[in-house]
């Protein structure tokens, strides 16, 4: 066996060493941010501070992680995956230990809403971008199995959050979080790489494309950019809401609390197979139809929820829900990649990311304006249904391929 075919199937294996770190990266990353509902309500009762006080931070966490993640994955293009990854592992660890220390609630809410959603920030988009670069083929898959790290995250970094809490203090438990998330994520950011110029990593790879694509400047100024963006927004205004509410509302339909919990559990862990699910379609049937498939299902059963009361209609639909939201998720990011190359691929997808999390920080807020002004999540989930759908109608607009991509997609 050659040296060169040797060489080229390091790379080809390579690129799954990049896929588990990404995986990785994000279940840590957002694991930590979310960790905080599990340490609501033991540090309002040690320190007085309101539990909506508290939760701020996570509203500021998202508008946060947004931008930072257009930032991030702005300075990934230029300086590569591992300085930028590197710097966020640093920052999440830090940011949680001092915000472990934190005397006061304006403190607090500073600390963690803006250091850990800058540090979250810089995992997803330059990651996602990392992925795709190494990618020609399977590439729906490889994203989807990068950002099945934020479905794990509910069932690793939240119960062990939970396991420190029946033997330590909340301060001490969050400290604790922050030195492993040191601890895991520094010495796998040193792992990361760029793709060589001029890999082969996939037999059936367009031998144009490889690292080529327009400029982030460039790129934001096509109507593309735009329906991605706001399809994105939208697709997740749609259902943070209910996301985010599930609990209550099932509450408030009668399910018992422990019941209503395990609703929540099982649409996690449906979206994490739908990301799987629909990755694969996606690299099979194409990406706009699993996406435009999966937004009408995502609208149909969100107003399905206004129809059930009983305990297994609510797991039938957050299996069919997870599944959904969960699924299309990735799909954004496949399709910035197809539209417009990988040049910008970070600032490209961090933008359209930033746009989603404006959706997913408006949703909640909406949800609870809903509910104190009727008292019934009604309306929250009418909106929603009415939000999925204009997020339909905006998929169905995306533009053809780009001539040259056209052209590389063409069999020879």
């Amino acid at each position: 066996m050659s040296h060169s075919t040797t060489e080229s199937q390091t790379q080809i294996s390579y690129r799954w060493v990049i896929v588990a770190i990404g995986a990785l990266m994000s279940c840590v990353g957002i694991g930590a941010m979310f960790s905080l509902a599990i340490f609501l309500q033991p540090m309002s009762a040690d320190t007085g501070w309101t539990r909506a006080g508290i939760s701020s931070a996570m509203t500021l966490n998202f508008l946060v992680m947004g931008a930072a993640g257009f930032g991030w994955g702005t300075l990934s293009d230029r300086f590569g995956a591992r300085p930028v990854v590197l710097a966020g592992s640093v920052l999440l660890g830090l940011a949680l230990v001092l915000a472990s220390r934190a005397t006061s609630l304006p403190a607090f809410q500073l600390i963690y809403g803006i250091l850990v959603g800058l540090a979250a920030g810089a995992f997803f988009a330059p990651m996602i971008a990392a992925a795709t670069a190494w990618f020609d083929t399977n590439r729906g898959l490889a994203v989807s199995l990068v950002s099945a790290g934020m479905g794990v995250a509910p069932m690793t970094i939240s119960p062990f959050a939970a396991w420190l809490l029946t033997s330590y203090d909340w301060r001490t438990a969050m400290m604790t979080i922050g030195v492993a998330a040191w601890i895991l994520l520094v010495p796998a950011a040193l792992f990361v790489r760029q793709r060589p110029a001029g890999a082969e990593v996939g037999a059936e790879a367009p031998a144009a494309e490889g690292s080529g694509g327009m400029t982030a400047a460039k790129a934001f100024r096509t109507p593309q950019f735009f329906v991605l963006a706001f399809t994105f927004f939208l697709c997740c205004a749609a259902h943070a809401g209910p996301i985010f509410h599930m609990v209550a509302y099932a509450i408030a339909c009668g399910i018992p609390a422990l019941a209503a919990v395990s609703i929540y559990s099982v649409e996690g862990l449906a979206g994490l197979g739908g990301r799987l699910l629909l990755g694969v379609l996606a690299d099979r049937l194409g990406v706009k139809l699993v996406l435009v498939v999966g937004l009408v299902v995502q609208a149909l059963v969100m107003g399905a929820y206004l129809h059930v009361n009983e305990l297994s209609e609510f797991y039938v639909l957050a299996v069919i829900f997870g599944t959904a939201y969960g699924g299309v998720m990735p799909l954004y990011a496949v399709l910035a990649r197809e539209y417009f190359g990988q040049q910008a691929m970070g600032a490209v997808f961090g933008a359209a990311t930033m746009a989603s999390s404006i959706g997913m920080a408006i949703g909640p807020w909406a949800g609870g304006m809903v509910f104190d002004s009727f008292n019934a999540y009604d309306w929250m989930f009418i909106g929603s249904v009415g939000v999925g759908f204009a997020a339909v109608a905006v998929a169905l607009a995306f533009p053809p391929l780009p001539s040259r991509q056209r052209e590389q997609l063409q069999p020879a």
